[in-house]
Parts: structure tokens; sequence; C-alpha cells
């Protein structure tokens, strides 16, 4: 007994019907409209981001601290006053030498008032002139001398956090606190010495840091090294990173993308329409509803994506899904995925009862 008995006769007809109009268009196939869109080359790299400036605030002369004028962690100003030494000494001895300053300058004025009538000895003149210049100098001295007992903010920037108590003994050299200018940071990466002649000052980069996973921050490359390391045949590169909403810190690791080049009408096709064969690429096309082989040469690839360089243009449409069951002459039915035929299938608004 045939399973078609059991089958009334109108469904057996529409069965029929159907078989025949699939073999007539072909087994349906994934496809889509080729694009061109922008394609960015770039050189990835790996390095390290620290401050546009970074020091650490150290005393040029010992003393206790009297005064903590900065809040941890808190922005500062260039010049702006950050720690004050006890400085009793070294103001006593400012004013012990201005007081020798006023008398060298009275003993100067008397020698050159008894010159000038002709009274006085030339020579006389000279040494309290010279005198007078001696105390001024050591005036000076000691003024440098009270100056460095007040440490200031040497560029804008964030204080970080201090090494020290108030009424602590400090020492010259000792670490106090550090001060890092992260408005602009730089990152210090390499690249083989083959890549040389595609890179140059003012070329722009993108860095991606894994502790903010999803940001990208802009920046150029400002410094090249003059010499390329003869051990790991590198070349040590310096670029400027804009700190968005000061994101970033020093130390952080960093991947780096250096723009190259643009390409703006780039052919780009799914990673899945590429069909290789022995040391040749292939992708099958549709052209009045039957399949052909199209060798094609690759470039880069990007986010799942192909750069076709030779072999496809804009407009025609390739198989992305389904090539196992096709062959080149095989009629196929195409499914357009990137809603393309839809699109072109719509009615213009300039069209009749549009």
């Amino acid at each position: 007994m045939k399973f078609n008995q059991f089958l009334p006769p109108t469904l057996l007809s529409l069965m029929l019907i159907c078989t025949s109009v699939t073999h007539a268009q072909g087994l349906p196939a994934e496809v889509i409209h080729v694009q061109s869109k922008p394609l960015t080359h770039m050189i990835e790299a790996i390095g390290g981001l620290s401050a546009n400036e970074s020091i650490i605030l150290r005393p040029e002369q010992s003393g206790s601290v009297e005064k903590v004028l900065f809040t941890e962690g808190a922005t500062v100003q260039s010049g702006e006053t950050l720690i004050v030494l006890e400085s009793s000494l070294y103001k006593a001895q400012l004013q012990e030498s201005k007081a020798r300053v006023n008398l060298s300058r009275i003993a100067y004025n008397r020698a050159a008032s008894l010159v000038k009538k002709k009274v006085g000895s030339q020579q006389d003149m000279d040494s309290s002139l010279a005198q007078l210049q001696v105390d001024q100098a050591q005036q000076q001295v000691a003024q440098t001398q009270l100056d460095k007992m007040t440490i200031k903010a040497p560029f804008d920037g964030v204080i970080g956090l201090r090494k020290f108590s108030p009424g602590d003994y400090v020492t010259v050299g000792q670490d106090l606190v550090e001060l890092a200018d992260i408005n602009t940071m730089k990152v210090d990466f390499r690249v083989p010495e083959n890549q040389l002649a595609n890179i140059h000052t003012g070329q722009q980069i993108r860095i991606q840091v894994d502790a903010l996973p999803g940001e990208t921050f802009n920046g150029s490359i400002y410094a090249i090294a003059p010499s390329i390391d003869e051990r790991s045949h590198n070349i040590a590169i310096r670029a400027k990173i804009e700190n968005r909403d000061n994101l970033l810190r020093p130390g952080l690791f960093a991947r780096i993308q250096i723009i190259t080049r643009t390409n703006e009408n780039a052919v780009m096709v799914p990673e899945q329409a590429i069909i290789p064969q022995n040391d040749s690429f292939f992708v099958m096309t549709v052209s009045d509803g039957k399949i052909a082989m199209a060798p094609v040469e690759l470039g880069l690839r990007r986010d799942g994506e192909v750069n076709i360089i030779a072999g496809l243009d804009a407009g025609q449409v390739i198989v992305t899904a389904g090539q196992i069951k096709l062959f080149p002459g095989s009629p196929v039915t195409p499914v357009f995925v990137d809603g393309t035929a839809e699109q072109s299938a719509q009615p213009s608004a300039e069209q009749p009862g549009a």
C-alpha cells in the first residue's frame, strides 16, 4: 500500500506542484548584496601608561613639618604651597644678613662721600664696596635657604598619598608625596622594525585598557626613538592620550591600535562566505538565479568580516550560508538576510498609486 493512497487528491496535487517549483527554482541559500564601507588599516601593540609629568616631592633641607596645606588626592595648581617646614633658624639668619648689608651699605656710602670730597682713599671705597657685595650675596643665600623650607607644586596635577605626618622630622631627599599631571597621559610601546615606514609623529592611535572594558581613548604619536633595539629589533614609540574624565591612571596595561591609513570604499564580506580550496579562496556568487565560483584575494580581517582586495565588486550577490549543498551552475533560491532585496522591492514614492 502506498502512502499517496491516504492523501486527499487536492493535497497530493499541491505537494506535487510545490516539489516541481522547488526543483525549478533550486535550493534556498542565504545571500547578501556585497557592500563597500570604510576600512581602517592599523598596527596593534601593547604598552604601559604613565603620567604626563610625575615627581616625588622631596625636601632640599632637613627640618620638622610645621604645616601640611594639601588634601590627599586633590588637584593642586602650579606654585601652590603644599608643605611648610619649621624655619625659625633660617629666618634669624636672614635677619642677621640683612643687618650686615645695611651696615656695609653705610660704610660704602661714607667711603664714597670721602672720596668725592677728596679726603678719603679709593682703596677704602673699593674695600667697602666689596664687603657690601659679599654681604648681599650672603643675604641671598639666607633667603634661598628660607625659601627651601616651603615646598610648592612645580606644575598643575593631582597630589598623592603623603608618607609623613605633621611634626615629623624629614631629611634631605626623603620621599614625601607624589604629584602627577594626569590630564594627559603618556603611553610607551614598541613595534617591529619592519613597520618603521608606517610610523610617523602626529599619527593617530586608539587605546583600550582592561580596567575599563568598552572604553576607547584617542591620542597621537609625538616621539619615536632614534635607534632600534639590536636584540628585539623593535623601535620604541611614545604617544600622548587625552585622559577623558581622568579615567586613566599611570601604570595601567594598554592595548594600542596605530591607525596607518583608511580605505573609504573597501569591499567587505562575512568570513563564512569564504571557501578555501588548496591555496586559493573562492566566493559563491548568484547571477540570473545560478551559482558561480569567484576566485578572490583576501586582505585584512575585522570583526567577523574579510576585506576582498580583488575578485568582487560592490553590489554583487554572494552566498553566506548553505554552500555545501550548492555547486557551480546549479539553480538557487536566494534568501536575502541583509534586507536589501526587500528594500529594493518596495515601490518608490514617485510611482503612481504610492
